[in-house]
């Protein structure tokens, strides 16, 4: 089956076709840097994370690119509030977001552009746009004159929504009520940038277009990019806004396909047992791995809003450790190859929109499956072989079941304890080769204390948190 994604625009599943045979350019709207990153930004990049996974594994290659929105009013007001530069605020949060994405287990991304690093390409296209006189200068900013683009509103479908983004960019020297700044100009202690139409910054808007139009663009095709994502509150006004400005300025259109993530809603009740009911990333990673995390956000396809709570969560973690259960028992075996129905029923249901649903409903079988006949021939070689393949290939799709059998189960253990715990576990093998056996036990219920089980493997003693 071939790769079906739903295009937000058309409000359809469409065969994805790329522009270039074999190669997807996609861009993601990416953070704005003045705080650590939230939940919302984990959903979405795992969502893109996912289809850039789905994209490799039916050949193509992937031009993945995510931007870092480094100039910003609250990134301003951090500056100020903090008395820290720009720079120093930016790279902090930036070295964050990355650490988060890592601890997630996203792919890297090919591009990742900042918007004070292109000011010169958005300088430019806000030139061409007042050359045309689809862009005006007021007192206050360079704004888009939305009424000069007849396709406005055609990507949202809020042509004549009401105001939303009025309200926010109110100003009676504007044109129509929908316009929006492509160029704020200076205030007193602003950060601002020269620029041949006055000292100022970019708004929100222009950054991804003239970005995309510099790193990305193909100049002989009717779009600039194959994807355009991002979270589903990006739809009106920042994406609506990004296809003007790209329409107008080069003639084309700026993406072929566009796909939105859904939101997730905090259950707060639920969430405070342990997490104080924290928005931010950081804080669940305390007490949950990265991978249970990833795992969790997957469960609820993509495009739905998703309610997180703790129970769930926990719930979730529970599926994931079954799969590692299995890894348990194929620990240090080789691969084979994966099994070609299995890979195949994943694809089918990744392929049709990346529905995890029903891609994790076909883990849940094969380990099912696979317990029940390791249950019947523990020494059956070739299955084990066979359960390493899926499971690597689960990994490289999805990405998860990457982290050891054992340590995976050892999450939430300090360094302190797990160097207590190792010294056990070498004092018990000692007293074990004199055979000393009730200090071995000893050491045994020691560890039991400790909440940690114990087991003696053909590759030597391993552990788990009980």
């Amino acid at each position: 089956m071939k790769l079906h994604i739903y295009d937000s625009v058309k409000k359809e599943k469409v065969e994805f076709n790329s522009i270039l045979p074999n190669v997807a350019k996609i861009y993601v709207c990416g953070p704005t840097v003045y705080d650590d990153s939230h939940l919302g930004h984990a959903r979405s990049a795992i969502a893109f994370d996912l289809l850039h996974r789905v994209l490799k594994a039916n050949n193509y290659e992937v031009i993945m690119t995510k931007n870092f929105t480094d100039i910003d009013d609250k990134i301003i007001k951090k500056m100020y509030d903090s008395n820290k530069s720009l720079e120093e605020i930016t790279t902090t949060y930036i070295n964050a977001y990355k650490a988060d994405m890592k601890a997630l287990n996203i792919l890297d991304n090919t591009i990742e552009p900042k918007a004070t690093e292109n000011l010169e390409s958005m300088k430019d296209m806000i030139s061409n746009l007042l050359q045309k006189d689809i862009a005006y200068k007021t007192s206050d900013s360079v704004y888009f004159d939305t009424s000069k683009d007849n396709s406005y509103g055609t990507l949202s479908h809020k042509a004549s929504d009401e105001n939303s983004q009025a309200r926010v960019e109110s100003n009676n020297e504007k044109r129509n009520p929908s316009d929006f700044a492509l160029w704020k100009f200076a205030k007193a202690n602003d950060v601002s940038f020269e620029a041949p139409f006055g000292l100022g910054r970019p708004g929100w808007h222009i950054e991804c277009s003239a970005m995309i139009e510099k790193h990305l663009a193909y100049k002989d095709s009717e779009f600039q990019i194959d994807i355009h994502g991002g979270g589903a509150d990006l739809l009106f006004p920042h994406h609506e806004n990004e296809a003007a400005q790209t329409r107008c300025s080069s003639g084309q259109n700026l993406a072929k396909y566009w796909m939105h993530n859904g939101f997730v809603n905090i259950d707060g009740e639920k969430m405070s047992k342990s997490l104080g009911n924290s928005f931010f990333l950081k804080d669940v990673l305390k007490s949950y791995s990265g991978e249970v995390i990833r795992f969790y956000l997957m469960s609820t396809h993509y495009r739905a809003n998703f309610n997180f709570n703790e129970e769930d969560l926990l719930s979730s973690k529970k599926r994931l450790d079954k799969l590692y259960r299995v890894k348990k028992r194929v620990y240090a075996v080789e691969a084979s190859s994966v099994n070609k129905n299995f890979s195949e029923e994943i694809f089918k249901a990744l392929n049709d929109d990346m529905n995890t649903s029903k891609a994790f409903s076909v883990i849940d079988e094969m380990i099912g499956n696979a317990n029940d006949k390791l249950d019947a021939n523990p020494k059956d070689k070739n299955l084990k072989k066979e359960l390493v393949a899926n499971i690597l290939f689960i990994n490289d799709i999805l990405g998860i079941g990457f982290n050891d059998a054992y340590e995976y189960f050892q999450f939430g253990i300090d360094v302190q304890t797990k160097s207590k715990i190792e010294e056990l576990i070498e004092k018990r093998n000692e007293a074990k080769k004199i055979k000393d056996f009730a200090t071995a036990d000893a050491v045994r219920d020691e560890l039991i204390a400790l909440e940690i089980s114990v087991m003696d493997t053909v590759n030597g003693t391993v552990w788990e948190k009980l």
